[in-house]
């Protein structure tokens, strides 16, 4: 179905993959541009439109909260949605069209087929949330082939989910640029995520540690602390926090993800799954030795 507005909102809207090919078979004279999104739209997920904007003719963003990657129904349930609000900060930023279609358009009750990157899926978050990424990739890997974009914007905040994403690509061949953009955040450090609005505020006030103790971890690696001794401090860093439960504190090589030990002589990323209360957050940071950097 395609409606030509909501409201005053002058945004393509299309719930079937029909629809939306239809439309986009008279845009392909352009760069095609795709922001997959699950909604409750923040910053951060305007930050890939602006990106998109920049570089794309067409911006399509999609919204759809995908049932695959959720490891329990309650959380599936509990996650937030605004579709409204959503479809205004679509049109604000310049989108053109928005995928959003129903369970059973992206799922036939039938389907048997999943997408999985099999070795990075399993590390990280993915060892904390079995099932998480293939869900991702296999939706994904079905937007770019409903949409077949030129560029994919992702964010970095999902650093896991964004070389998982790449590796995909790079694996199955597809025709698409997958761009990164960098995590915004709140005025007081904290990864903007849609799951912030669900932290109480004792815990909303808990999770600045999470940044505080990356930037910290930033400087002494550019000072020559080492992998060890870099891991060892976010994790003090956080656990002093007390209403933090650590669900993992990685530092890994920035590229491939393999464990950082030792020297540091090339960019690491600090991977954290920290849970306040029943919400599980996530942040990440490239540390970089250049002392330039």
């Amino acid at each position: 179905m395609q409606h030509n507005g909501i409201g005053e909102l002058q945004v393509q809207i299309f719930e079937s993959r029909s629809a939306l090919r239809d439309y986009l078979s008279t845009r392909r004279d352009g760069r095609v541009a795709l922001v997959p999104t699950m909604g409750f739209l923040h910053a951060g997920h305007m930050a890939l439109v602006a990106a998109a904007r920049a570089r794309g003719d067409t911006v399509v963003a999609s919204l759809f909260v995908n049932p695959t990657q959720f490891g329990e129904a309650a959380d599936l349930a509990a996650y937030p949605r605004d579709e409204t609000r959503d479809m205004a900060m679509f049109r604000q930023g310049g989108v053109d069209a928005v995928f959003m279609p129903p369970v059973d358009e992206m799922y036939a009750p039938d389907a048997e087929t999943v997408v999985e990157v099999t070795e990075l899926s399993k590390v990280l978050t993915g060892a904390v949330r079995p099932g998480h990424f293939r869900g991702v990739t296999t939706v994904v890997a079905k937007l770019f082939n409903i949409v077949q974009p030129d560029l994919a914007f992702f964010g970095e905040k999902d650093f896991q989910q964004l070389q998982v994403i790449r590796r995909m690509v790079k694996d199955l061949d597809f025709p698409v640029e997958i761009v990164g953009v960098p995590t915004v955040r709140e005025a007081d450090g904290l990864a903007m995520s849609s799951r912030n609005v669900r932290l109480g505020a004792e815990d909303r006030a808990a999770a600045v540690v999470l940044s505080r103790a990356l930037f910290a971890a930033a400087e002494r690696c550019r000072d020559g602390a080492s992998a060890e001794e870099l891991q060892e401090f976010i994790t003090k860093t956080i656990a002093a926090e007390p209403r933090a439960d650590i669900m993992g504190v990685d530092l890994c090589d920035a590229e491939t993800l393999e464990p950082a030990t030792g020297e540091i002589t090339r960019p690491v990323v600090a991977l954290l799954a920290v849970a306040f209360g029943d919400v599980l957050l996530i942040d990440q940071h490239v540390l970089n030795p250049d002392a330039g950097a």
